[in-house]
């Protein structure tokens, strides 16, 4: 987990119905809450093949929103959520989107959108669950499973039920800032709408509104997302999904700004898969929060390494502990921001370099399996020391 920066907003979920609202003090570094995002790692796509890569041209060249709605919108769904027993007094409903990610009635969402993740109460999935095709037929569905991590949630329909139109999951890791997008969505309820925009910013690190840990990699879009867009689908210009649409930020006033977030694909792909394979997800955990090393700190303080992540804090019994890495023994002020000084850093994790606390998130959950010992090389003093770390399956919080 890294050391998040001091933000006053409001971060809120993109959920219509039982949706909630966060006033976030990020400083804290993760916290429990409700959140919207998903995540797909880059691979072969479980529905329509679309290359891995595209030229750049491709991507943020001529934009036609007409003919992604067009081509696209027939896969793009409604889901409606009901908790609770029919007519009685605690029942709740909600409604979000979603969309179809193969011929066999896989329909991809987040995971705020089909259980109660985010509301402190054991993670439970929705009692009644239906999708809504965009002819407004409904047709039943059942939970797969989700993660409350990427928030991801994955849905099954019975194909019969429904004729599908699969859309091609692409690859978020070729994402630049400036390309078009199309998010496809029921927001506040109106199916089938079709908001535009650019890339923002790519490879945020973002609070998570449905778990303790930051959520790394997240685009960040200008494309209108409100309530009801949440587990919707974020298209570039050939059409493909490049995230799940999730959370939206506004003032703490409540004026929004704009600035909605989508949980990658790459990410959510591998959520998917690992769900459709085993009814859950396994992320690698070593037990430790950084922070950024930049070159002008690393100055100040006379580090040996110019970048790399600065381990503020080791948790009692964890992997990290075990290993032997230390974290900070004293908190400073430079330049007006806080700095934890006094523990080791990270340069490189089974030999992939790490110049920031962001690369420890992506490289852990990302490439490594729970169970898996892998080699930390960290600087401490003038000192650079190899040590073997067993990783353990990630704790709730």
């Amino acid at each position: 987990m890294r050391r998040a920066p001091l933000v006053p907003v409001v971060v809120v979920a993109a959920l219509a119905g039982a949706a909630a609202a966060l006033a976030v003090g990020l400083a804290a570094g993760g916290f429990g809450g409700r959140t919207e995002t998903v995540v797909l790692p880059a691979a072969t796509t479980a529905g329509v093949p679309v290359p891995a890569s595209a030229p750049l041209g491709a991507r943020v060249g001529a934009f036609d929103a007409a003919s992604v709605y067009a081509r696209r919108s027939a896969g793009v769904v409604t889901i409606f959520a009901y908790f609770g027993k029919t007519g009685s007094a605690g029942s709740q409903a909600s409604q979000g989107s979603g969309f179809v990610a193969d011929g066999r009635g896989t329909i991809l969402t987040n995971s705020h959108v089909i259980t109660n993740a985010g509301e402190g109460a054991p993670v439970a999935a929705a009692d009644r669950l239906y999708v809504e095709f965009k002819d407004h037929d409904r047709i039943p569905a059942k939970v797969v499973g989700w993660d409350v991590y990427d928030d991801v949630g994955v849905l099954r329909v019975d194909p019969k039920a429904h004729a599908l139109a699969p859309v091609p999951l692409g690859d978020s890791a070729g994402v630049v800032v400036g390309e078009p997008v199309a998010a496809i969505g029921s927001p506040f309820g109106n199916e089938d709408s079709l908001a535009v925009g650019v890339v923002s910013a790519v490879r945020r690190s973002i609070s998570s509104l449905t778990s303790d840990y930051q959520l790394i990699d997240a685009i960040q879009t200008d494309a209108p997302i409100n309530h009801g867009n949440s587990g919707g689908p974020l298209f570039d210009a050939r059409g493909a999904v490049i995230g799940i649409n999730a959370q939206i930020r506004t003032e703490a006033n409540g004026s929004a700004d704009g600035v909605g977030f989508a949980v990658p694909i790459d990410s959510a792909r591998r959520s998917m898969q690992q769900l459709l394979a085993n009814g859950r997800v396994a992320y690698a955990y070593v037990g430790i929060t950084s922070e950024d090393l930049t070159p002008t700190l690393a100055r100040h303080f006379g580090y040996a390494v110019l970048r790399g992540a600065v381990v503020d804090s080791v948790r009692i019994g964890s992997p990290a502990a075990r290993a032997g890495i230390r974290g900070g023994n004293r908190d400073v002020q430079v330049f007006d921001t806080p700095f934890t000084r006094g523990g080791d850093v990270v340069v490189a994790i089974d030999g992939l370099p790490v110049s920031g606390a962001d690369d420890v998130v992506r490289i852990v959950s990302e490439r490594l399996l729970p169970g898996q010992t892998v080699t930390f090389t960290v600087v401490r003093g003038s000192r650079t020391l190899k040590l073997p770390v067993t990783l353990t399956e990630r704790p709730p919080s």
